[in-house]
């Protein structure tokens, strides 16, 4: 007998909704030594993560945060993305790549790192700049080594494997409201703010001569 498709949605939505429970209220999440360690905390499955963290950044407004024992809520994001619609090969990536490379990597390949970066510039003492041929925009090796540290002392994520993340992620950012999320979040009253302080310091950036080290 064919399944009753109200029972069906039904079914879905409550799948979505214990998506957005395991995330918000996590029994557990990962520092970047759980991330690093050999094996990984982080399993290298698809999925989602949610970043939580225990010390507010200069600017972002917390009211209507999630917050629970990991910290604050303020971004969320999913490994991989949805399949190419031009019939490409859907990406490789996972959540212990996306995850590690949010803790280890740079700017320009991390919007949460870039986006940390911009909040704390002047915390840190961190300005981001072009890079190798210009095109590329990061915070410079000592800049990025100060924010993988910053992010080491403050910075907590909850994961969820999902085969299919990207079927959940526009209703977790829905129900979570992360402020530092942009796509998805665009009703979000500080996503004009969070989108103009990313354009202001890339556009400093592509101001000035390339950086080289000294």
């Amino acid at each position: 007998m064919p399944a009753d498709p109200l029972s069906q949605r039904a079914y879905s939505w409550g799948m979505i909704d214990d998506a957005i429970e395991s995330l918000m209220r996590p029994r557990v999440a990962f520092s970047r030594s759980d991330v690093l360690a050999r094996p990984s905390a982080v399993p290298a499955r698809p999925g989602l993560y949610a970043w939580y963290f225990d010390e507010s950044l200069p600017g972002v407004p917390l009211a209507g945060c999630h917050v629970n024992e990991h910290g604050t809520l303020l971004y969320v994001g999913i490994s991989p993305g949805p399949p190419p619609a031009n019939g490409k090969a859907p990406s490789r990536q996972n959540l212990y790549k996306r995850i590690r490379y949010h803790y280890t990597g740079n700017a320009e390949g991390s919007t949460l790192r870039l986006t940390l970066g911009c909040h704390l510039s002047a915390t840190l003492g961190i300005e981001l700049q072009r890079v190798g041929s210009g095109h590329r925009l990061t915070f410079t090796a000592p800049g990025e080594a100060t924010l993988s540290e910053w992010m080491a002392e403050h910075a907590r994520v909850a994961i969820l494997e999902h085969e299919t993340p990207w079927l959940i992620e526009p209703s977790l950012i829905a129900a979570a409201l992360p402020p530092l999320n942009i796509d998805h979040n665009s009703g979000h009253p500080y996503c004009p703010s969070n989108r103009a302080l990313r354009a202001e310091h890339k556009a400093r950036a592509r101001s000035r001569p390339i950086w080289t080290p000294t």
